[in-house]
């Protein structure tokens, strides 16, 4: 009488549940297909309107935005180009202002700005986290104008830059340095 061979059903499907597994877990954690999908934002500037009105008239050229800072993007880990504007409100507030932004999409992206000096190439890569960073929030899109609130009390001036930043990856997409202007 014939041997019975023993199956390897049970390791092919414990094998299986494991590929499954870390291909799922792989999907979530590199996201590859926001690499080819865009968001497009194209938020105005916040308008001189919240002005105050004086009793002898509307408010003066003066009394509108006025950009404080600004710096050109740079690549990082991805090409990223733009404009980045730190914008004194009527109001007294500021607000980050980020201008034909051109980046990859990518899991987890914030807009910081920092202390760090932006550095050219894979040296400037990870620097952003290193000193004084305040996140002004995700980020809202991969392309377009874009406007972030910086909170109150926050004095922009401690801050020489700016960075799209990979949260999960602890990577900078891009940066620019904020110079006065």
């Amino acid at each position: 009488m014939g041997t019975k061979k023993r199956g390897r059903g049970p390791v092919a499907a414990g094998a299986a549940v494991a590929a499954t597994a870390a291909l799922g877990a792989g999907l979530y954690w590199f996201q590859p297909w926001k690499l080819w999908a865009d968001d497009t934002v194209r938020e105005a500037l916040p308008s001189a309107a919240a002005a105050p009105v004086s009793p002898a008239g509307p408010p003066s050229a003066a009394a509108g935005p006025r950009t404080v800072a600004e710096g050109a993007l740079i690549s990082h880990e991805h090409t990223t180009t733009g404009t980045a504007k730190v914008i004194r409100l009527p109001d007294g507030s500021h607000t980050l202002r980020l201008e034909g932004l051109d980046t990859s999409s990518g899991p987890d992206l914030r807009v910081w700005l920092t202390d760090a000096p932006v550095k050219e190439g894979v040296a400037g890569w990870r620097v952003f986290d290193d000193g004084e960073h305040l996140s002004l929030g995700k980020l809202k899109g991969n392309k377009g104008d874009q406007n972030y609130a910086l909170p109150a009390g926050v004095d922009p001036a401690g801050y020489r830059s700016v960075t799209i930043w990979c949260d999960r990856f602890d990577v900078s997409f891009g940066a620019a340095p904020l110079t006065a202007v």
